[in-house]
């Protein structure tokens, strides 16, 4: 029996230590473990091969800095998470070893708005064939993680706005799926997933403090402070689509008037441009068309971009974020969108704010969301599990998250 403090409780913390780093890094050499763990080289030399012995890590070979290296990672055979991801007019499903390998992807149109039931229908029909067509077993699948467009209330679990989603009125997404599913199911609302996805594959890498804003049919902001999501208290931190730019502006859904979200949600810009383009537009096509040089299309770009820089400014003198990292189908306009961004930050915020900011596309598109739900199911999983090789008979979890640290 393991006994606090004794020479066995402490070898099992520092396994599970050198564990966490890999599983969180998806591969690290030695000499990153021992940086990102603070154990030594040689305990760290130790953990690797006791892993690598007992199946749970694979080390291939490699270089650091010119130097030949060994690189640790889980066994791609180790266990899967799922990711699944549900915007306004699509479901995508991706299924991931913890090796940080996507081994399926897909996803399908669908109306979220119309039907909670008719959503978590498509959600299991979909994961349960991906599962199947990689050929893993089932029973290997240690976690899901679940994204829905709207704030999730941190205590019920349920969305905190059905003014977003009112087809799920009164619905528990993560316990719903999971009673499906009979696993895990950890839920968080779009925009923190894709800064999830960010901080750990795309744009937001290597760095701690950084804000992802997801401009779609709404308007949000995932928030990154010391390598941790914040949620707040209530779980609606990041809502950045209702600072109010005008208090005599456009009625918002939340009822005030001259939200951010009113001057630049798709809702709100694409009927500008039906007189000389008609009905039909989607912001993909404004995009597309401002890309080619279209005057219309570019002048909506520059001015949504420069509504947004006024919020990404007020979020720079309050939390002073070194990165922000625009996300959704505007992000692919580049510069035309980028630079007006730039412009406001660099008007209305602090100076020494804005001199520490830098602003970049998201590096993972239209996927961001579902990686970062992949990221949620591996902050989530419990070391010991993988140790115990006890994975094939995980336990229903709390469907609400606690707020994953990247190491």
């Amino acid at each position: 029996m393991e006994t606090p403090g004794s020479q066995s409780s402490l070898h099992r913390a520092n396994l599970e230590r050198v564990v966490r780093a890999v599983r969180m890094a998806g591969s690290l050499t030695q000499a990153e473990i021992a940086r990102t763990t603070g154990l030594s080289a040689a305990t760290v030399s130790n953990i690797v091969r006791e892993l690598k012995d007992s199946g749970t890590v694979e080390v291939t070979p490699t270089s650091a800095g010119g130097r030949r290296a060994r690189s640790v990672s889980l066994s791609g055979d180790a266990g899967l998470v799922v990711g699944v991801d549900f915007g306004h007019t699509h479901l995508r499903v991706a299924i991931g070893n913890l090796a940080h390998q996507v081994l399926a992807e897909e996803a399908e149109p669908l109306d979220v708005d119309a039907s909670a039931a008719q959503g978590f229908d498509r959600a299991e029909e979909l994961v349960n064939r991906l599962i199947e067509a990689t050929g893993v077993d089932r029973s290997k699948v240690a976690g899901v993680g679940l994204g829905v467009p709207g704030p999730i209330d941190v205590e019920t679990g349920t969305l905190g706005s059905t003014a977003i989603l009112p087809g799920w009125q009164g619905t528990n997404p993560g316990r719903e799926l999971s009673a499906r599913l009979g696993v895990p199911v950890y839920v968080d609302n779009d925009a923190n997933l894709g800064a999830l996805g960010e901080l750990v594959w795309g744009a937001g890498r290597g760095v701690k403090d950084l804000a992802y804003i997801k401009v779609a049919s709404g308007v949000g902001a995932g928030l990154v402070i010391n390598g941790q999501i914040y949620r707040g208290p209530g779980g609606t931190a990041g809502e950045i689509g209702h600072i109010t730019l005008d208090e005599s502006g456009p009625v918002c859904r939340c009822g005030n008037r001259g939200c951010l979200e009113t001057f630049t949600a798709a809702r709100y810009v694409l009927p500008l441009l039906e007189s000389s383009h008609g009905s039909g537009l989607t912001m993909e096509k404004v995009v597309a068309l401002a890309r080619d040089g279209d005057p219309g299309c570019r002048r909506v770009i520059a001015d949504v971009g420069r509504h947004i820089g006024s919020g990404v400014a007020n979020l720079c003198n309050l939390l002073n974020p070194s990165r922000v990292v625009l996300g959704g189908d505007l992000a692919e306009s580049g510069e035309l969108v980028l630079a007006p961004i730039r412009e406001s930050v660099g008007r209305y915020a602090i100076p020494s704010a804005a001199r520490k900011l830098s602003v970049l596309p998201g590096a993972l598109g239209g996927r961001a969301e579902v990686l970062g739900a992949l990221a949620l199911a591996l902050s989530e999983m419990g070391d010991s599990t993988l140790l115990d090789g006890s994975l094939s008979a995980p336990t229903p979890a709390p469907s609400t998250p606690a707020t994953p640290a990247f190491t």
